[in-house]
Formats: C-alpha cells, sequence, structure tokens
C-alpha cells in the first residue's frame, strides 16, 4: 500500500483549515503557501473534498474553504478512502473486486483479511483533531 500525494496532501489541508478554523473561510491561496503545494493541485483535491461532504466552500470576497464537521469528527481512514479508493493490501479485498473462484480454498486470504482490517482500524482510530499541533519529531523525549 503506498499513499498518494493526493491523499497526503488531503489530510496536510484538513489539519491546516483545522488549524485556522477561526478565521472563517480559508482561501485556497493561503494554504497553498503555507503548505508549500501548488494552488492548481490543490484545487482538485479540494473539489473532491467538497463533493463528498468533507469541506464546505464559499465564491466571492471573503469566500474559501471550511471544515463541514469539527476536526475530531472527520477520521484520517474517511480521508484517504475518499481520495485514495480502496486501501485493500490485495485486489480480491477491494470494494469493487469480482468473486474469487479460489477464494474458498485460498489459504493467505484469512492473514489479507486481518492485515485489511488493522490497516482500516489503525487509520480510523486518527481525527484531523489528533493531527493538530503536533509536535517535531524527535523534540517529544524526556532523558
Amino acid at each position: 500500500m503506498l499513499i498518494s500525494t493526493k491523499g497526503r496532501y488531503a489530510l496536510r489541508v484538513l489539519t491546516d483549515m483545522a488549524e485556522h478554523q477561526s478565521d472563517g473561510y480559508v482561501p485556497l491561496k493561503e494554504i497553498a503557501e503555507r503548505q508549500e503545494i501548488s494552488e492548481k493541485y490543490l484545487e482538485s483535491i479540494v473539489k473532491s473534498l467538497v463533493k463528498d461532504g468533507v469541506l464546505i466552500g464559499l465564491r466571492g470576497k471573503g469566500g474559501g474553504y471550511r471544515l463541514s464537521r469539527t476536526p475530531d469528527q472527520i477520521t484520517v481512514g474517511e480521508v484517504l478512502h475518499l481520495t485514495e479508493g480502496s486501501l485493500a493490501p490485495v485486489a480480491c479485498l477491494g470494494p469493487d473486486a469480482a468473486p474469487c473462484p479460489r477464494m474458498a480454498d485460498c489459504r493467505t486470504l484469512p492473514m489479507w483479511r486481518g492485515l485489511d482490517q488493522t490497516i482500516q482500524a489503525y487509520l480510523n482510530r486518527y481525527t484531523v483533531a489528533d493531527l493538530m499541533h503536533s509536535g517535531q519529531p524527535g523534540n517529544d523525549y524526556i532523558i
């Protein structure tokens, strides 16, 4: 499983918006500058997040984007599912997979199902709120 830039950037955008939600609607240009991501590329990501109801957009003066729910109600798993599609480790467990004729006799299927469930549980355990204001890696230990 490899998460694309679309999925990674979507999480960065949502975290940025959550950290600036008191500003009201946040212009995409500001997010692009803070995150050092092409505004053009962010437009396509934000468009899909609006379509799927994660963000609300407002055009015109004072416009921009904001979260449709509080940061603690948006899971990382939900965002990655929307941006990446299936995160299944093997094709036969994907949502649109055709029934495999070997499924009944597949000795590896239980292991793949377990991995799929572990991935989903792990990603759904984290929310956008959990990603906000995280400390710098390596600076969170005490000697």
